[in-house]
C-alpha cells in the first residue's frame, strides 16, 4: 500500500482558538492537555504545530526530552488519522482509556501507561469544603495561616495582573536549587496565561496579605462536569497558603463542576505526595502508542 505523504503543518495560533474550542467541546476531553488554552500557552515549549489527516486536526509537538509525538486526533476519521500518523513512525502521546479502547486495539501497536503523565481528578465539593477527619491536617495549615496574616480572596481580573506577575517573579527567584528548562518555561506559559487570561477565557482567584497578591491560580472548563486548574503560584514562605489557595478556588470558581482536574504530578515526588494527600477519586491514565518494533 502507496505510504500518505508526511502531513504538512503550521504554527498553532491564537485564531485556532473557535475550531479548537469547538473540536474539544464534541469530543468532551478527559485530559488536562485538551484545551485550547492548555495548548496555545506551552506552544512555545512543545513547538506545536497543527496538521490535517484524514479530515482530523493533528496537534503536532516535542517533549521537553525532544522527542517528538501528538495527541490524540480532533474530529474526522480519527482511525484512518491514526494509521497515516503511525506508518510515520509518530508516538501518540495522551491517549486516555476511552480512547485506547476505542482506537488503540491492533496487536502492531505497543501501548504504554504513563504514570508520571496521569491527571488527578477530584471532587470538587470535597475541595471546597474539605470534611472530614481525612483533611484534618489540610485544615490545620488554613487556620495557621489565617491565624497570622491579615488576608482577603477575590477573583482574578486585570487590576491582578501586575501583582501575580510580582509574585511570579518572586517563585522563580526563591528556587533553591537551579531552575530546570521545563520550569522556566512553565513560568512563561504562566506569564502568558495572566496577560491573555480574557482573551483565552480563563478564570481565577487571588489571595491578597496586606494588599498585596501572595497567591493566585488560574483554570477553565475542561468538559461539561469537570474544570481543571493549570496555574497555582503562592507565597512558599507562608505557610498554609497553598491549601487556602485551592479551597478558594474550588469554592469559588465552576461551582457547576463535579470534578476538578488538578493535572499531573511529571514524577516529582514531593508534587506527587501533596497531590495524593488531597484523596484524589481517580488517576486519570494517560498512555503512549506507536508502532511495535518488535
Amino acid at each position: 500500500m502507496e505510504i500518505p505523504p508526511y502531513p504538512a503543518s503550521r504554527p498553532l495560533a491564537m485564531t485556532d482558538k473557535p475550531l479548537l474550542d469547538r473540536l474539544c467541546t464534541d469530543i468532551q476531553p478527559r485530559i488536562s492537555e485538551l484545551t485550547f488554552a492548555g495548548l496555545y500557552l506551552f506552544r512555545k515549549a512543545h513547538e506545536y504545530r497543527l496538521a490535517t489527516v484524514a479530515g482530523s486536526i493533528i496537534v503536532l509537538g516535542k517533549g521537553y526530552d525532544g522527542s517528538d509525538y501528538f495527541l490524540p486526533p480532533l474530529g474526522g476519521d480519527v482511525a484512518q488519522a491514526l494509521k497515516v500518523m503511525f506508518t510515520h513512525g509518530l508516538t501518540l502521546y495522551g491517549a486516555d482509556d476511552l480512547f485506547a479502547a476505542r482506537y488503540l486495539t491492533e496487536d502492531t501497536l505497543h501501548i504504554t501507561e504513563l504514570r508520571d503523565s496521569c491527571d488527578y481528578l477530584y471532587l470538587r465539593e470535597e475541595l471546597a469544603t474539605l470534611p472530614g477527619s481525612r483533611f484534618h491536617k489540610k485544615k490545620n495549615r488554613i487556620n495557621y495561616f489565617t491565624s497570622r496574616h491579615d488576608y482577603s480572596v477575590a477573583l482574578f481580573s486585570e487590576e491582578h495582573r501586575n501583582g501575580c506577575l510580582n509574585l511570579l517573579n518572586m517563585w522563580l527567584q526563591s528556587s533553591k536549587n537551579e531552575i530546570a528548562k521545563s520550569l522556566l518555561m512553565e513560568a512563561d506559559a504562566t506569564s502568558e496565561a495572566l496577560s491573555c487570561a480574557n482573551d483565552l477565557g480563563l478564570e481565577g482567584v487571588v489571595v491578597l496579605v496586606d494588599s498585596c497578591v501572595a497567591a493566585f491560580a488560574l483554570g477553565e472548563r475542561l468538559n461539561n462536569d469537570t474544570a481543571v486548574c493549570h496555574f497555582e503560584k503562592a507565597d512558599p514562605f507562608k505557610e498554609g497558603l497553598y491549601q487556602l489557595l485551592n479551597r478558594e478556588f474550588a469554592k469559588l470558581l465552576f461551582q457547576e463542576c463535579r470534578y476538578l482536574n488538578r493535572e499531573q504530578d511529571l514524577g516529582d515526588a514531593g508534587l506527587r505526595n501533596a497531590k495524593l494527600s488531597y484523596h484524589p477519586v481517580e488517576l486519570v491514565k494517560k498512555y503512549l502508542g506507536n508502532i511495535s518494533q518488535s
